[in-house]
């Protein structure tokens, strides 16, 4: 496979640390660069439904907006340059169902979308939550449920139930991204209300932000529920201290394959993830990283969002 991997040092929307993937050893999960990887057979009526041009390239290629890495969603292996994880693995799926040869391309989460929007990549798989806004010049075709997750030293008593709870505390959180929409959206509504505001701050790696978490300098990061939960796994000192959908208390968060708007892509890609979910081989996926809870039972274009 061929493999493009763009280095950034560029804002991330994912969580996860070089750490995080030494520290996987001891979850019995594989991080080395032969993946062993959940496969899947063609499927002829998916296929059929790619417009002919990506058809006859033989290709499709995959926009992952994880940077320097994001374990588990995706990250580097123990080579350093060979791109895996939950991401990468239903990448491979949809990719195999359409009987195309995946080329991952590492990215920014910034230069994921303008590679989307240029049309340089087919499809986005980096954890993307289906918005309101992001509909209006995407297609999404869904595949995972979006929890986001408190993350806190272990040990406190700081519990994040709703909004009302982060009033006065230093949060991080990742630009861009439906975390930090929903912060600043809670944060408003605090400030509205006369509680305290909270501090929100941004970081370039998110080895900075576990630095900062460590060290005192913030009091908690929200960030997406896998990533958060393999990490509290597998540093020890952290816990997760509150979770909820991505997209808010009344809708539940979607996770989604993305396209430019209108490609002719994306009724392939959710015939391609409705026959994974059928044979299994999406259940073992998601069992592989641990994050079962977050299956669908069949994806969906363009559900309603994040507002």
């Amino acid at each position: 496979m061929k493999r493009l991997l763009v280095l950034s040092l560029a804002l991330l929307t994912l969580t996860g640390c070089g750490a995080d993937a030494t520290a996987a050893s001891d979850t019995g999960v594989n991080t080395s660069a032969e993946q062993n990887r959940v496969t899947t057979t063609r499927n002829d009526a998916a296929a059929a439904l790619l417009p002919a041009k990506v058809r006859d390239r033989g290709t499709l290629v995959v926009g992952a907006g994880f940077g320097s890495g994001s374990v588990p969603l995706g990250f580097y292996a123990d080579d350093n340059k060979t791109p895996i994880g939950l991401e990468v693995d239903i990448a491979y799926l949809v990719a195999q169902a359409l009987g195309l040869q995946p080329e991952i391309e590492v990215t920014s989460w910034e230069n994921l979308f303008v590679g989307l929007d240029s049309a340089k990549y087919d499809v986005g798989f980096s954890n993307i939550t289906v918005t309101e806004k992001r509909k209006q010049k995407y297609d999404f075709a869904t595949y995972r449920k979006d929890d986001i997750a408190f993350e806190a030293k272990k040990g406190g008593t700081w519990r994040v139930t709703g909004a009302k709870d982060i009033a006065g505390k230093t949060i991080a959180v990742s630009s861009g991204t439906n975390q930090e929409k929903i912060l600043v959206d809670w944060n408003e509504a605090n400030v509205k209300a006369g509680l305290p505001a909270a501090t929100i701050k941004y970081f370039q790696k998110n080895t900075d932000t576990y630095l900062a978490l460590s060290s005192g300098r913030i009091d908690g990061y929200l960030g997406p529920n896998p990533s958060i939960a393999y990490h509290v796994k597998t540093s020890g000192e952290t816990e997760t201290i509150g979770k909820f959908s991505g997209a808010g208390p009344t809708l539940q968060g979607l996770i989604a394959a993305t396209t430019k708007k209108d490609s002719g892509l994306v009724k392939a890609y959710q015939a391609a993830i409705d026959g994974v979910i059928a044979d299994g081989s999406y259940a073992r996926v998601l069992d592989r990283w641990n994050v079962s809870t977050e299956a669908v039972a069949k994806s969906e274009i363009n559900p309603p969002g994040l507002p």
